[in-house]
């Protein structure tokens, strides 16, 4: 099951998310400070337990640690939506679905699944594509 993240842990993965590359502690520290009253020991303690539950990896950077996300945002996202077809009658659930997105994002959905139908035809046997 896909975990829905707290409030606190959702910005401080999006801080994650948004990084070039690893972070530490005190980088998300001092970027939550421009718009909250905030410990440094809460967001310490809130990216510990990111790290033991599994969405954040980590290591040791003389004193400190950095971290970088296990997941995209991406790939997250992903996880919750497969959750969220699992809980019903998935057919029903898509048509919902494809009723509330945009224009656009119809067209790049039909854009992933002709891609998608091109590569599993590529991968089939006698396809000569694969061989």
């Amino acid at each position: 099951m896909a975990h829905r993240f707290g409030d606190l842990e959702a910005v401080v993965m999006d801080r994650v998310w948004s990084a070039p590359d690893s972070i530490t502690v005190r980088t998300v520290f001092e970027d939550l400070l421009r718009t909250r009253e905030i410990a440094y020991t809460t967001v310490m303690t809130t990216m510990d337990n990111l790290h033991r539950k599994g969405w954040l990896e980590r290591e040791r950077d003389g004193k400190a640690y950095r971290y970088r996300p296990r997941l995209s945002r991406e790939q997250y996202s992903a996880q919750l939506m497969r959750e969220a077809l699992g809980g019903g009658r998935s057919d029903l659930v898509l048509a919902h679905f494809v009723e509330q997105i945009s224009d656009d994002d119809t067209a790049a959905l039909r854009k992933v699944l002709r891609r998608m139908r091109a590569k599993n035809t590529a991968d089939q046997p006698g396809s000569g594509a694969a061989e």
